[in-house]
């Protein structure tokens, strides 16, 4: 096993490119179509089939305390009634074959069959061998899944598990840093990196009075500053965030070592691109844009 420190921005870069891949499935129609076909039709309830599954037909609150910046009260409405109409078993099939459906339209038939997405599923998985499950909800509950056969599935596997672990950390940094889950959401949108508020209403269940008021806890704080922007101290919060993140993700891509970490990120950030330019996303999803 490599077990050499990686430069926390090659982890960080690599994640990112992996993360996008991952989460194109979120925003296509090919999610809504599989889990429609077996009932589950409201846009919030078929992302917490598709999400949540992996833990098994849990209630609201494991559901609230995975996802974090999630309003419970949105959670609850779906949550467990969920289940009523989809197993979670058929939930994951149906995940599988929207994210076979999507990444097939977005990189085309030639890349997903290309050598470099085998090469790019062997060296995530090879990465995530390097994870570990303690205090990681999601990510030990998707790990237990098998891994699928095709490569651009296996890839798309991989570069799960390797999302989750991150995810799973960084809630452990958000946690210490006292930032609650809405909170979390308005500092990271103050970074110009983060969702839109429009999307953190429509798809997290808070309102706009509950941005507002977060807005004011943190202003509070000394966080963010009368335009909305994050502060000195805001700024540092955040990079320190980022930083435990980091620290508490290293794992996996030491493992992997610097050469499979920079060919990984090579690989992801191309796939990534195109998944990008053949519209993987809405053009306002993100604060920056």
């Amino acid at each position: 096993m490599t077990t050499a420190a990686i430069d926390p921005r090659a982890s960080r870069r690599c994640h990112n490119a992996l993360n996008s891949l991952h989460s194109t499935h979120y925003f296509s129609p090919d999610l809504g179509r599989e889990l429609g076909a077996l009932g589950v039709t409201e846009a919030p309830a078929v992302n917490f089939a598709a999400r949540a599954a992996a833990l098994g037909p849990v209630g609201a609150g494991a559901v609230t305390a995975a996802f974090y910046n999630y309003k419970h009260d949105l959670v609850a409405r779906h949550v467990p009634a969920v289940w009523e109409k989809v197993t979670p078993e058929q939930a994951l099939a149906a995940r599988v074959r929207a994210v076979d459906a999507t990444l097939r339209r977005l990189l085309g038939e030639e890349a997903v069959t290309s050598a470099g997405m085998a090469e790019a599923a062997e060296l995530a998985l090879r990465a995530a061998e390097g994870c570990t499950r303690s205090a990681r909800p999601l990510y030990s509950a998707h790990a237990d899944l098998p891994v699928p056969d095709a490569p651009h599935l296996a890839f798309w596997h991989a570069a799960t598990l390797l999302r989750e672990h991150r995810g799973d950390g960084h809630l452990a940094a958000l946690l210490a840093a006292d930032l609650d889950g809405l909170e979390a959401l308005v500092t990271h949108t103050a970074t110009g990196k983060g969702l839109a508020p429009k999307w953190v209403f429509s798809t997290r269940g808070w309102s706009r009075e509950e941005w507002d008021a977060a807005v004011d806890r943190l202003r509070e704080r000394g966080l963010i500053d009368a335009a909305g922007g994050l502060t000195e101290r805001g700024t540092a919060l955040r990079e320190g965030v980022e930083r435990e993140t980091d620290r508490l993700d290293a794992a996996p891509y030491a493992h992997l070592g610097a050469e499979g970490v920079a060919r990984l990120t090579e690989l992801g950030t191309a796939f990534s691109r195109t998944a990008l330019g053949a519209g993987a996303f809405p053009a306002d999803l993100l604060a920056g844009r």
